[in-house]
């Protein structure tokens, strides 16, 4: 059976454990990072040197770290040609430059804001950085709430990845006690994606 090494509070283990549960996939998980350690450990070092979760073990030995490229193998190697991957080079590009957006935009301001408000002592915040990380993350947002108004999903008509990847952030996004602009795209999105059980079991859920 597949092993899912990570705690169930990471945005990025939330992202594989959602995609399982749609693909129907199989798996075990073990608590790894944060209080619970084992991230630095030599064993899980071997797997993962980034020392960080998630990370995925086949029965055959086979590791993989890093959740969007784990999210893009999952797919290809139990649903081949799935909707929520599909085959087709410009629709999977869709849904893939979003996956590298989350990465390479939105992970930043989303990671301050969520530390300050849920992780953080309040006498040991940092507001500037904390109000600079909003503002950054209202316009990213947006861009988010404009491309809505194309299709229900991200990537089309249909449930992609690139809704796996962004799904954890905009959960948070709009549960955190921040000032943001309307924003009614998101909130319908939300919604729709709240409808789908994997969703609502490991992303929906109090934030910690």
């Amino acid at each position: 059976m597949l092993k899912i090494w990570g705690r169930a509070s990471s945005s990025n283990v939330m992202k594989l454990l959602w995609l399982c549960e749609e693909l129907g996939i199989p798996y075990e998980r073990l608590d790894a990072g944060g209080s619970f350690g084992r991230t630095k450990e030599a064993a899980y070092l071997a797997m993962n040197p980034n020392g960080r979760v998630p990370t995925i073990e086949e029965p055959d030995g086979y590791t993989l770290w890093e959740s969007n490229t784990i999210c893009r193998y999952l797919v290809a190697t139990r649903a081949p040609g799935h909707t929520i991957h599909p085959a087709d080079p410009r629709a999977r590009a869709r849904a893939e430059r979003w996956m590298d957006w989350q990465l390479g935009h939105l992970n930043a301001p989303m990671t301050t804001i969520f530390f300050t408000y849920v992780r953080t002592p309040e006498a040991e915040r940092n507001w500037p950085a904390t109000n600079a990380a909003r503002d950054e993350a209202q316009e990213l947002w947006d861009m988010v709430e404009n491309a809505l108004g194309i299709a229900p999903f991200l990537g089309g008509e249909h449930l992609g990845l690139a809704d796996i990847a962004l799904g954890p952030y905009l959960h948070r996004w709009l549960s955190l006690p921040i000032i943001r602009t309307p924003q009614p795209r998101l909130h319908a999105w939300h919604a729709r994606l709240m409808a789908r059980p994997g969703y609502a079991r490991h992303i929906g859920v109090p934030m910690s």
